[in-house]
């Protein structure tokens, strides 16, 4: 594994006024920018739809995995150029692996969004389904690469990779992987930079520093560690932002650089294989866990009631059911208040997603009483 840090790159990295941030990988470091975990627009142009010459198609799937809340539907939403998968603050807001397609030119990535890496102890706290855990297997096993992705703010976690993101990586060796450090505004040096990645890539990169104007390779030392806490197998380490997309357009240019010949599994138009009512559902549940408190959300079920499309409209209604009512006040707020502004803020995010207006109702219900907001 080779890296070259260009100097002028470096220099950004020391101005912790305009929070500079950067992606690294086998070819360059370049800039990017990070704030939180919520989807923006980025800068770059929309992905180009291609002909249908089946010969010169080519693919990559690609499974994106890491613990829960660092950042991989961001992530992805971000590299598709495209709100496909719901984001909250709080964690496990993905349970199901989805699908996320990019086609660009004679290119199509798959991408496959799954559920954070959790401990049986997680799935009983969080009222996660039995299943969870086997979510992320299925979708490595569709997969051509690894994408793992690890939150570089966390002062206590970033130094090391989670025994169940190492235990995946071993049970799925044959699979190339590369490295995703994501949230990287935290970094406030250029030495904490080298040595995190150094870290994570079980200490085989040993800083070479020569060449002209100061550019830096890393050539591989061997060394072994007495915790397992890192893996040394990564083809590639990247920094992005995954909020503002800064840095991600060279990391698909990697991923484009890695597909196969092969006929596409989509249609070029398709920007994912879950349905629509599966995203609205989604789509409410991942804003109840920003909303409200603590353990609260988890213990809410949420149904789609009704969805039709009437004039380029989609009209849809989703119950939540809430296991008592004082939760159910809760959710509500004072005169409905708090519900309006929910259902406010799930609109928008359906109109970011299916590209047309939306008629949405959310609807409360305990004990046999009903509230509704739109």
């Amino acid at each position: 594994m080779r890296y070259n840090l260009f100097a002028s790159a470096l220099k950004l990295l020391n101005s912790t006024k305009n929070h500079n941030l950067f992606v690294v990988n086998v070819r360059s470091l370049t800039g990017a920018a990070q704030t939180n975990d919520a989807v923006a627009p980025t800068t770059r142009p929309p992905p180009t739809e291609s002909g249908n010459h089946e010969e010169e198609q080519r693919s990559l799937h690609i499974a994106v995995i890491g613990v829960p809340n660092v950042g991989k539907s961001t992530f992805i939403n971000n590299t598709v150029n495209h709100r496909v998968c719901p984001t909250s603050a709080k964690v496990h807001t993905t349970r199901q692996s989805s699908t996320a397609i990019l086609t660009t030119g004679q290119t199509q990535l798959v991408f496959y969004d799954t559920p954070g890496l959790v401990t049986q102890h997680e799935i009983r706290r969080h009222h996660l389904d039995q299943n969870f855990k086997s979510a992320y297997r299925h979708a490595i096993q569709h997969a051509d690469i690894i994408a793992v992705v690890h939150d570089a703010s966390n002062g206590w976690t970033r130094k090391e990779l989670h025994p169940t993101v190492l235990d995946t990586l071993k049970a799925y060796s044959n699979l190339p992987s590369f490295l995703v450090l994501n949230k990287i505004d935290a970094l406030k040096s250029k030495r904490l930079l080298l040595d995190l990645i150094k870290t994570l890539t079980n200490d085989t990169l040993k800083a070479d520093k020569r060449g002209a104007q100061g550019a830096v390779s890393l050539t591989k030392e061997v060394r072994i560690n007495k915790r397992e806490s890192s893996w040394s197998h990564f083809s590639d380490v990247f920094l992005v932002s995954a909020v503002t997309g800064s840095g991600l357009h060279e990391l698909q240019n990697y991923l484009v650089g890695q597909a196969k010949p092969r006929v596409w599994k989509y249609p070029a138009d398709v920007r994912t294989d879950c349905s629509p009512e599966a995203q609205i559902v989604e789509s409410v549940r991942a804003r109840l866990l920003d909303y409200l408190p603590q353990e609260i959300p988890y213990n809410l079920k949420c149904e789609l009631e009704y969805y039709s499309v009437e004039k380029n409209v989609i009209y849809t209604s989703v119950q939540v059911q809430c296991p008592t009512t004082r939760i159910e006040r809760l959710i509500c707020g004072e005169g409905n208040g708090k519900l309006r502004q929910i259902t406010e803020r799930v609109t928008s995010d359906l109109v970011e997603m299916f590209g047309q207006a939306v008629s949405l109702t959310i609807s409360t219900v305990s004990k046999g009483i009903k509230k509704t907001a739109s």
